[in-house]
């Protein structure tokens, strides 16, 4: 085992990766059914592509849906170690533009204020940021996100492996590397080409804070609401018309309003409208159903039919029709907190960075899909803070950390097979 402090002379070129991947737009769209969902994540796409060719990787492959594997082979005498893979998404959310993103490095962060164009990120609102004073700090110029979510992630595996591939006295087993599109609206594992995958565990670099680890997610339903008035003209509208716009609204008023995202957090769920469309003949209501618990979902799912029914009996003659998708479940029911891959995971993180600190995503990440399909995948640090947001930032030095940790995770694998 080597010096965990190894990629501290690496920060500038970890850096400059960095830098130039959030420079290029990669948002992406849910009114599109292509994939990628914009044409956009296939600048990046092919530009990881061909650095991964040139930093030696193998079996680089780039697919029709935007998918990329790439292969770091074993060191000599490790070949029958078992494969682990990392993994992160080159999209960002709409939330927030992303384009024309302008990067601002603040070196030596003075611990104050940062003041940026529109907003601020302030440490009596991030009390986080009082850590890295002295610190090299990455924001966006104020008008765009970031974009650490997840090209912080995808730096880091970046830079790691370049660093194995570079230097052979790291032991290793095999390694597999994937960057997939559209994560942040859902689909980032809906095309994977899992059947070519060799890896049985895998680790997502798509966390926050330095130190984190993260083995429970939401599960996650989305319900689309169709309404249907009934219309005639306005001007003889009186016992007759059915305002689908209004029944839409009422419907939306129906979900309890301390069950939304603004009113919990820990381990509550929500009810979200997310989207509402139409005119006075039909409407539509877009929501997503969030919690941790499988009976509380299904609580959810009869709370929302109820509310349809009773909007039914409440204007006689229109009618709602409900579709429910299931998007991901917890990954705490995949993936075992006493397997080897989580408790070598622990030890690398104490190695590189600091004190492990376990957390909940109130949210979901690929690793919860791919952990559903066989492959257990706990989610990693990045050490982004304040996604989707323009106040979102990313800490340089625990970048170099999560990099760190990709490293120590293939060593110590290597070792648990010897």
């Amino acid at each position: 085992m080597h010096d965990y402090n190894r990629l501290k002379n690496k920060e500038k070129k970890l850096l400059e990766r960095f830098i130039r991947y959030v420079k290029i737009e990669t948002t992406s769209s849910l009114d599109s059914q292509t994939s990628p969902s914009t044409d956009c994540q296939w600048d990046l796409l092919k530009m990881l592509k061909q650095e991964l060719g040139e930093i030696g990787a193998e079996d680089v492959s780039l697919d029709e849906n935007g998918y990329i594997l790439a292969r770091i082979p074993p060191s000599p005498g490790y070949e029958n170690i078992t494969t682990i893979g990392f993994l992160a998404h080159v999209d960002t959310a709409a939330d927030v533009s992303g384009k024309n993103i302008k990067p601002v490095i603040h070196e030596n962060y003075n611990g104050e204020t940062i003041k940026l164009d529109g907003t601020e990120i302030a440490p009596s609102k991030f009390p986080d940021l009082k850590k890295y004073k002295g610190e090299t700090i990455i924001t966006s110029y104020g008008n765009t996100l970031l974009g650490a979510d997840d090209k912080a992630g995808i730096a880091e595996i970046m830079s790691a492996a370049e660093y194995i591939i570079n230097h052979k006295e790291i032991n290793h087993g095999p390694i597999e590397i994937f960057f997939t599109p559209d994560e942040e609206i859902g689909r980032g594992m809906s095309k994977f080409p899992v059947e070519k995958v060799k890896s049985l565990f895998c680790y997502t670099l798509d966390g926050d804070g330095e130190g984190t680890i993260e083995m429970e997610c939401f599960n996650a339903y989305s319900a689309t609401v169709k309404i249907k008035g009934n219309v005639i003209h306005l001007g003889k509208a009186r016992g007759k018309l059915i305002n689908a716009v209004k029944l839409a609204s009422e419907f939306v008023q129906m979900l309890p309003s301390q069950e939304s995202p603004e009113a919990t957090d820990e381990r509550y769920g929500y009810y979200c409208a997310n989207g509402i469309s139409g005119n006075l003949g039909e409407a539509k209501v877009d929501l997503l159903l969030r919690d941790f618990d499988k009976t509380n979902m299904e609580k959810r799912i009869k709370t929302v039919e109820s509310a349809a029914k009773t909007l039914e009996q409440l204007y006689p003659g229109s009618s709602v029709d409900l579709s429910f998708k299931r998007q991901y479940g917890n990954m705490a029911d995949y993936i075992g907190k006493e397997s080897l891959g989580i408790k070598l995971l622990f030890e690398a993180v104490k190695k590189c960075a600091a004190d492990p600190v376990e957390k909940i995503i109130r949210g979901g990440t690929d690793g919860a899909r791919l952990s559903e399909m066989g492959i257990p995948c706990p989610n990693i640090f990045t050490g982004g803070h304040n996604y989707h947001s323009r106040e979102e930032w990313a800490v340089l030095s625990s970048m170099v950390k999560a990099s760190n940790v990709i490293i120590c995770l293939a060593e110590l694998w290597a070792n648990s097979g010897k």
